[in-house]
């Protein structure tokens, strides 16, 4: 199995995409107005309208409901990356802080509300853990 990508449903495409092609540095594909796509060399961010949402079945997802999912993010500095979002992040979950299992990390709620953690890991055996990844 190979894992191919997050889906975010959204009512505001353009919004999203603008805002996770700021805090990852990438420039979305568009292979339609109602799709998009931010491909990282991890894995695939998707970003679909609430339209193509129909294609799943009725009331099968919500766009900007979520409270369940975190996306993560592997950075090589934090602090860098804190100073650089700092003043155009609109919600900070959390200040760059390091955690019990090594990473030092960040929260942050994207337009639609979803959890965004953006982490470095700093102690021996977290930069042993993602060395491959």
């Amino acid at each position: 199995m190979k894992f191919a990508s997050v889906r975010i449903i959204t009512d505001d495409v353009d919004r999203l995409v603008e805002f996770y092609e700021k805090v990852t540095g990438t420039t979305a594909e568009r292979p339609a107005p109602v799709f998009a796509e931010i491909v990282l060399p991890s894995g695939t961010l998707a970003i679909g309208h609430s339209q193509t949402a129909q294609l799943f079945g009725a009331d099968s997802v919500v766009a900007a409901s979520n409270r369940t999912v975190i996306i993560e993010l592997c950075v090589d500095d934090i602090e860098a990356e804190y100073k650089r979002l700092g003043t155009w992040v609109e919600q900070w979950v959390q200040e760059p802080t390091t955690m019990p299992w090594g990473n030092r990390s960040m929260l942050l709620r994207d337009p639609d509300g979803n959890l965004i953690n953006l982490f470095q890991p700093v102690s021996e055996a977290a930069i042993e853990r993602f060395r491959d990844r």
